[in-house]
C-alpha cells in the first residue's frame, strides 16, 4: 500500500488513510518542533495551576470520546510513573463517561486540569464535557490538545487564560475516516507536556519513535503476511500503556473493515480470565511487548501458554528484542531501544496497528477511507442528545 500509487491508492478507496499512516513519522517531528516552542509557555502555566492549588493535588483528566479517550488510555499509566505526582494525579475518563454521569466522574470541590483531546473538536460530548466541568468544578484549569484550529474546542480555548491551546501539525488533522496520525500526535503532546525527563531525554525517545515508524513503512510485507491465511477474528494485548493501547489497535480494525472482522483488547495478564474463549483456529493474536523487563515477563508468559495452546492460527509478538524475547514469531523492531518508554513505544507500536488494519480492510473487500457503507457510523459522531444537567 505504501509503494502504491496515487491513482492505484484512489481506486482501491484507501488513497487518504494510507498516506496519513504513513506520513506520522514526520509529523511526530512537527509535533515535537512545536512543543519545543512552547515548553515555556507550558511550564508557566503548569505552575500557575500549582500555585493556585495551594498545596492541593490536582486532577489531571484526560478525556475525549473513541480514539481521543484512547489517547487519555495510553498515556495515563505511564504518567502515573513519570509525571510529577507530587502536584499531580493523572487519570483518563472519557467524555462519554462524563457526560452521561458528571457527578461520578467530576470532584467539584478538587483542583482539576481538565485535557480534552480532540481530532476536529466539534464532537458533541466532548463541547458538553467542557460545559459540565465549568459549571461544576470550582477550581478549573484546562488544556486543549485538538487538530483543529476551526474546531468548537479550539475556538472556546483562544483567549483564555485558564485553558492552555496547544495545536497539533496540520497533516494531523485526519481527512480519512479513522483517526491515525491526529492519535499518535495527541498522545505524543501530552507525554512531552507532563513527562518529567529532560529535554535531550525526550528528544531521544522521538528520534526513536521516527526511526521505528519508518520501519513499519519499510516491513508493510510482513505485516501484509500475517494476514494471508483464512481468518476472521483479532486479539491485541499489552501491559500498561501497551495494554491502554490494545483498545484503540482493535478499534482501527473494527472501523476500517466495518465489522467484518471480530476484535478483542485485554491485557497480557487479564485475557486469561475468560477472554481467552475469543480464540479459535481463525485467531490471529498480537502483544505489544513491554520493555520493563518485569512487565515484559507477563507479556511473554501470556504469548507462551497461548502458542502452546496450538489453537489460535497465528501468535505474534511486537517489541523490541532484548533478553527474554516470544519464542514464536515476532515483528521485532531493529531500529528500537529497549530503554524507550513503554508510552513512546505505543507510538510505532500503533502504526502497526493501523497498517495491518488498512490492509484487513482491503482484504475483505472494504474502502478504508469510506468504511461504513450504511452510514450509520460517522467520522464525527452524529445524532447526539445533550440535556441540560442541573445539578
Amino acid at each position: 500500500m505504501f509503494a502504491k500509487s496515487t491513482e492505484e491508492l484512489t481506486e482501491l478507496g484507501a488513497q487518504i488513510t494510507t498516506k496519513e499512516i504513513k506520513q506520522q513519522p514526520e509529523l511526530w517531528e512537527e509535533a515535537f518542533d512545536n512543543y519545543s516552542a512552547q515548553k515555556s509557555a507550558i511550564a508557566t502555566y503548569l505552575r500557575k495551576v500549582i500555585d493556585e492549588a495551594d498545596g492541593q493535588v490536582v486532577r489531571v483528566i484526560f478525556t475525549g470520546a473513541g480514539t481521543s479517550a484512547y489517547t487519555g488510555d495510553t498515556v495515563t499509566p505511564y504518567l502515573n510513573r513519570h509525571g510529577d505526582r507530587k502536584h499531580f494525579r493523572f487519570e483518563s475518563i472519557a467524555t462519554t463517561d462524563i457526560v452521561s454521569a458528571p457527578y461520578d466522574f467530576l470532584e467539584p470541590d478538587t483542583p482539576t486540569v481538565l485535557v480534552s483531546f480532540a481530532r476536529s473538536g466539534n464532537s458533541p460530548e466532548s463541547v458538553k464535557t467542557v460545559e459540565l466541568a465549568e459549571q461544576l468544578v470550582h477550581n478549573l484549569h484546562q488544556i486543549t490538545i485538538t487538530c483543529a484550529p476551526d474546531g468548537n474546542l479550539a475556538k472556546h480555548a483562544t483567549g483564555e487564560s485558564r485553558n492552555l491551546l496547544l495545536l497539533q501539525p496540520a497533516g494531523s488533522n485526519d481527512k480519512g475516516f479513522a483517526m491515525t496520525g491526529s492519535f499518535s500526535c495527541m498522545a505524543l503532546t501530552a507525554l512531552l507536556t507532563f513527562d518529567q525527563a529532560d529535554e535531550v531525554a525526550k528528544a531521544d525517545y522521538v528520534a526513536t519513535i521516527v526511526n521505528m515508524g519508518h520501519e513499519v513503512i519499510s516491513r508493510e510485507a510482513e505485516i501484509q503476511a500475517y494476514i494471508a491465511g483464512d481468518f476472521d477474528r483479532i486479539t491485541y494485548l499489552g501491559s500498561g500503556s501497551l495494554g491502554g493501547l490494545t483498545r484503540e489497535a482493535q478499534l482501527k480494525v473494527l472501523e476500517l473493515t466495518a465489522g467484518k472482522l471480530a476484535t478483542i483488547f485485554d491485557t497480557s495478564m487479564g485475557f486469561r480470565h475468560g477472554p481467552k474463549s475469543f480464540v479459535d483456529g481463525k485467531t490471529l493474536v498480537f502483544d505489544f511487548l513491554s520493555n520493563n523487563p518485569y512487565t515484559r515477563q507477563y507479556d511473554v508468559d501470556v504469548m507462551e501458554e497461548i502458542n502452546g495452546d496450538k489453537i489460535a492460527q497465528r501468535v505474534v509478538a511486537i517489541g523490541t528484542n532484548q533478553e527474554n524475547n516470544f519464542s514464536g514469531d515476532n515483528f521485532a523492531f531493529a531500529t528500537g531501544d529497549t530503554a524507550l518508554p513503554e508510552a513512546y513505544q505505543a507510538l510505532p507500536d500503533v502504526m502497526f496497528a493501523q497498517t495491518l488494519a488498512l490492509l484487513s480492510s482491503i482484504k475483505v473487500g472494504n474502502t478504508p477511507d469510506t468504511p461504513s457503507p450504511s452510514g450509520t457510523v460517522n467520522r464525527v459522531v452524529k445524532g447526539v442528545i445533550l440535556h441540560d444537567y442541573a445539578g
